[in-house]
This record gives structure tokens, sequence and C-alpha cells, in this order.
């Protein structure tokens, strides 16, 4: 069983930065895409970015591209969201999901492991 625990969210004000951490338990990290999504208080989860199993691809949500940034460090088994120039409409519940073996993944049906979730509140 993937275990997926985030960390790092909290309450900034707008402008302000967050990095977002996700740790994966198991020795096939490296083998699957990863993902963000957000969830806004009576919005529908939407996809925020995802990385390849290298690094070398990403996929960004138009609302983030230029603020936010998708890393991963195979080593430490760890996915990161670092989030710049944040504005309040960024506030939701933010969640750590792995996706495809081998490949990006595009669509939350493709991530079939999911964190708690992290709350961002940014404020204005």
């Amino acid at each position: 069983q993937v275990q997926l625990v985030e960390s790092g969210g909290g309450l900034v004000q707008a402008g302000g930065s967050l990095r977002l951490s996700c740790a994966a338990s198991g020795n096939t990290f490296s083998s699957y895409g990863m993902g963000w999504f957000r969830q806004a208080p009576g919005k529908e989860r939407e996809i925020v970015s995802t990385i390849s199993p290298s690094g070398r691809l990403t996929y960004y949500l138009d609302s983030v591209k230029g603020r936010f940034t998708i890393s991963r460090d195979n080593a430490e088994n760890t996915v990161y969201l670092q989030m710049n120039s944040l504005k309040p409409e960024d506030t939701a519940i933010y969640y750590c999901a792995r996706g495809p073996s081998g490949r990006l993944g595009r669509y939350a049906n493709e991530f079939a492991y999911w964190g708690q979730g992290t709350q961002v509140t940014v404020s204005s």
C-alpha cells in the first residue's frame, strides 16, 4: 500500500510563498508520475501540476503557470510544489497523488493513490 504524506501548508498573505512537500512510501516512487491537485470549498477538485517519473516533463494549470514549480527528488521519495506570488484564489486543500507508471499523468482518473491533503490559505 502506498502512503503519501503532505506537509508545508499554512496561512500566507497574498504575494507570499509556500513550499509543499509530499513524502511517499515504498521503493517504486521513481517509476511513477506524481501530481498535485486542489479543492476549494464549493468547487470541484482540479489538477494543479504533474511531473513525469524522471522529472523532465511537467504540466501546469494555466492559472498557476509562472508562479508554481513542481519538482521531485527520487532519492528521497519526495515531490514538491513551490508556490510563489500566491493569490487568494489559490486557497484550497492541496492533495498529492501518485499517477501512472512510466509517464506524465494529465487526468485525475490516472491517479490511484492520494494523500490526506494540506490546507493552504491565502489572505488578501
